[in-house]
């Protein structure tokens, strides 16, 4: 039997080329080595955020990130404001409200659309210092407008924290142009190598917010290390603070070699083709999509959900697909049992998307 397919959302299947980059020979974290491979790792991951800002390669998944951003941010009393349509937001109001007592969450039912007037009149009311939002809710397959968001909280002079966790090497997100001050992504989803790194670029208005809130020394309410000061001047000599996870980050630095070969031009429109692809298939099947649009959302390019039709049975109908040596996901928190989910991010192609197609036709069949 074929080598079981993994088409969920993260973490992706990994190219031979960035397994076996795995295998190297360790060498010291402190070296010459690794700082040049660091380096390298940050000058292509500044390429694909299209950013001049700092930017740090932590040893933890985007989770750790996310609270890295927020806990380095905020304080007790900091006015948040957090924008959420499904389980990534709902997960960012949550660490949000374990370092700040002034969060308000402006909520939307599960795949469906942002309201800007909605968010706009949170915003009017709390004078938020900080916004967070997920750029591409993988619980949901919804692209939430994180420009036109970035705009309005400009607009009201608070920062932005996005989670492009499941949309940075998949699209085009022009962090600078757009004006995102902490922008995150994970190193399972669209860059294509295996779980457990995260990155973070951080604005200089967000520097100048944490250096603020350290003014006098008194860091007790920042993280120890998920630190970003120390990983700002560690990184002035070419290192972490802490021990690295070091063959995660060999297949890292291999697996944005890859991204380069294939230029994100030809990545972003592969990313787009495929999702049509299958989006179409899909509604040819009879299924529906689950994401509800307005004019300012879309569907997703790297993940597609899909509503279980009434007369199935969700883990039968994932079970058929792994049968057909395809894994597919189901749906998180409320929506377990409701939808499903079909990633087409990171190292996959036409022919791993034929082979999912295939399956699922053979398995509403049974």
């Amino acid at each position: 039997m074929s080598e079981e397919l993994l088409m969920i959302p993260g973490p992706v299947p990994v190219l031979p080329r960035i397994r076996n980059a795995m295998s190297k020979p360790m060498i010291y974290h402190r070296g010459d080595e690794f700082r040049e491979m660091y380096v390298e790792i940050v000058s292509a991951l500044k390429w694909i955020f299209q950013t001049r800002n700092d930017l740090f390669v932590l040893s933890g998944s985007g989770t750790c990130a996310m609270e890295a951003a927020i806990g380095n941010l905020v304080r007790k009393d900091t006015p948040i404001v957090s924008i959420a349509n499904g389980k990534f937001g709902e997960r960012l109001v949550e660490i949000g409200r374990r370092y700040s007592d002034n969060v308000t969450a402006v909520n939307f039912e599960w795949g469906s659309s942002i309201e800007l007037e909605e968010v706009k009149a949170a915003m009017e009311e709390k004078h938020p210092q900080v916004v967070t939002m997920v750029h591409n809710e993988t619980s949901t397959g919804i692209l939430n407008p994180a420009e036109a968001i970035a705009r309005l909280t400009r607009k009201y002079n608070a920062l932005l924290v996005l989670d492009c966790i499941t949309s940075i090497g998949g699209y085009e997100v022009p962090v600078d142009d757009w004006g995102v001050d902490i922008a995150i992504v994970g190193s399972q989803k669209c860059l294509g190598a295996p779980p457990g790194l995260s990155a973070i670029s951080v604005s200089e208005r967000a520097w100048k917010m944490m250096l603020d809130n350290n003014d006098g020394g008194d860091n007790s309410e920042r993280p120890y290390y998920m630190d970003l000061i120390a990983y700002k001047d560690s990184f002035d000599k070419g290192q972490t603070p802490y021990t690295p996870a070091l063959p995660l980050f060999f297949a890292l630095h291999e697996a944005l070699e890859l991204i380069k070969e294939e230029g994100m031009v030809k990545r972003v429109e592969r990313h787009r083709r495929l999702a049509n692809t299958l989006r179409s298939a899909v509604t040819d099947m009879g299924l529906s999509l689950f994401p509800r649009l307005n004019d300012l959302s879309a569907y997703s390019n790297t993940v597609t959900a899909i509503k279980v039709p009434e007369e199935l049975d969700d883990a039968r109908l994932r079970g058929g697909m792994r049968e057909r040596g395809v894994m597919i996901a189901g749906g998180q928190g409320k929506l377990k049992g409701k939808i499903f989910r079909i990633a087409t991010m990171g190292n996959i192609r036409e022919g791993e998307v034929s082979r999912t197609i295939q399956a699922l036709e053979e398995t509403l069949r049974e």
